[in-house]
């Protein structure tokens, strides 16, 4: 049976905003493990559906989507924001 994860897009270190951040993905778990290449050494497997990410704009629609098309899924919570208030003098504590 098909496995997937559902989790709520992070911001990205090079981003200011938070453009993106509220959708959630549905990304395949990866069922066949990744051996190196013999020719140039690279790491791959056959099990292409690691490269598939679904974007859904709430977490019951990833839900939904998953229940109706046969996918087991379990959902990843997102980490939460720390929020350290700080001012310009204490870099020189």
């Amino acid at each position: 049976m098909t496995q997937a994860r559902i989790l709520q897009k992070a911001k990205n270190a090079m981003q200011s905003g938070r453009h993106g951040t509220g959708s959630w993905q549905l990304e395949f778990e990866r069922e066949d493990a990744q051996r190196p290449d013999p020719l140039m050494g690279w790491a791959g497997s056959r099990d292409t559906r690691t490269q598939v990410t679904l974007n859904f704009p709430t977490l019951d629609a990833a839900k939904a989507y998953a229940e109706k098309n046969g996918i087991a899924y379990h959902v990843v919570p997102a980490a939460p924001r720390v929020l350290k208030l700080q001012s310009y003098a204490d870099n020189f504590r």
